[in-house]
C-alpha cells in the first residue's frame, strides 16, 4: 500500500511539479513574475535614455520617480498611457536602468498574484519597479483587485516596490456608453471606470507625434549606432506603414542596421 501511495504522489509531482526557486533577488537587473516564480530576464537590454526622443519631459518625470524609489525616498505609482508605438515600454526599461532600480514584469493574467509577487520583494531591502505592460479592463469590477493594491490594504505593498504599468486607455477601463446608458446613475458608472486611473500618482501621457519629431527620433537612434540613413528615406518608410511613431522609427533602424549586417541590441 505504501508503494503503491508513493507511486501515485510521484506522478502527481509530474504532472504539476512544484515551484521552481526565485532567482537571486540581488543579482539580476530584470526578472519575470509567471504567477508563482521570479526567473531572470534573459538580455536585458534597454536602450539608452539619450537615445530617446520626443518624450523629454515624460523622460524626466520618470527618471525623477525612480531615482526617489532607488534612495528610499516617497514614490509614486506610474500610469504610462497612450497611442501604441510611442515609447511607453523602452521608457520604462531604460529609466529603470538608469535609476538603478531592478525591473518585474508581470503578465496582465497573473495580476491576481501580485501579493504573493509583494511579499516575495519584501524579503530584501532592494527597490523594484514592478512593470505591467499594456494593460486594459473591460469593466470596473474586473479592475477592482488592482485598485485595492494601489490604495493599499492588508496586502499593501512594501515601500520600495512600486508599479509601472502602461496602457493605450488613459482610463484604463473601457467607458462603456450602452452601460452608462442603462445605469440608474450613469455618472457612478463613469466614477468607477475612472477610479483606478485615479490611483496613480504620476501619470504620463503619450502623443502622437509630427513628422519632425519622427525624423528626430530616427536622428538619436540612427547618431547612436553609428548608422548613415537619408531622411526622405525614412518619411517613406512611415507613410508605408501608415504611421509615425518611435516603434516605426527603430523598425527603420533595424532595417538600417540589417542592411550593413550590423546586431542591435534588442
Amino acid at each position: 500500500m505504501t508503494d503503491a501511495l508513493t507511486r501515485i504522489a510521484d506522478a502527481l509531482d509530474r504532472l504539476a511539479p512544484p515551484p521552481q526557486p526565485d532567482a537571486d533577488l540581488t543579482a539580476h537587473p530584470a526578472y519575470l513574475w509567471d504567477g508563482r516564480t521570479l526567473v531572470a530576464a534573459r538580455g536585458f537590454a534597454p536602450l539608452p535614455l539619450d537615445t530617446l526622443t520626443g518624450v523629454e519631459q515624460q523622460k524626466t518625470a520618470l527618471v525623477d520617480n525612480l531615482q526617489r524609489l532607488a534612495a528610499g525616498h516617497a514614490a509614486h505609482d506610474v500610469l504610462l498611457w497612450g497611442a501604441r508605438g510611442t515609447g511607453k515600454s523602452a521608457l520604462v526599461a531604460a529609466a529603470a536602468a538608469a535609476a538603478d532600480v531592478a525591473l518585474v514584469e508581470v503578465a496582465t493574467h497573473t495580476l491576481d498574484s501580485l501579493p504573493q509577487l509583494f511579499a516575495r520583494l519584501a524579503t530584501t531591502s532592494r527597490p523594484f519597479a514592478v512593470f505591467v505592460d499594456d494593460l486594459g479592463f473591460s469593466s470596473p469590477d474586473e479592475a477592482r483587485t488592482l485598485r485595492s493594491l494601489l490604495e493599499g490594504g492588508a496586502e499593501a505593498r512594501p515601500a520600495s516596490v512600486r508599479l509601472l504599468v502602461t496602457s493605450n486607455r488613459r482610463h484604463l477601463v473601457t467607458r462603456d456608453l450602452a452601460e452608462q446608458d442603462s445605469a440608474i446613475n450613469p455618472r457612478d458608472v463613469v466614477d468607477d471606470a475612472l477610479a483606478l486611473a485615479d490611483r496613480f500618482g504620476l501619470s504620463l501621457g503619450f502623443h502622437a507625434i509630427d513628422q519632425d519629431t519622427y525624423v528626430a527620433i530616427v536622428v538619436g537612434y540612427a547618431r547612436a549606432y553609428g548608422l548613415s540613413f537619408d531622411p526622405q528615406e525614412a518619411i517613406g518608410w512611415a507613410t508605408r506603414r501608415g504611421s509615425r511613431s518611435g516603434r516605426v522609427a527603430w523598425q527603420y533602424v533595424v532595417e538600417l542596421a540589417g542592411r550593413e549586417g550590423r546586431a542591435l541590441p534588442r
